[in-house]
């Protein structure tokens, strides 16, 4: 019961990694000093979606 509540799809994770680090391409583009403020997002997804965490 317990291996089958572990496995998850973690294709919800990949999409908000991927939109994240967009954001923070984004903000280096256009507001170089800003890109910090979206950094936690991207790195926290990447960690939830290679399911380190």
């Amino acid at each position: 019961m317990e291996a089958q509540a572990s496995k998850k799809s973690h294709a919800m994770d990949w999409l908000l990694f991927l939109v994240s680090t967009a954001v923070v391409i984004l903000l280096l583009m256009f507001a170089d000093e800003w890109f910090w403020v979206a950094l936690p997002f991207s790195l926290t997804y990447f960690v939830k979606a290679v399911d380190a965490m």
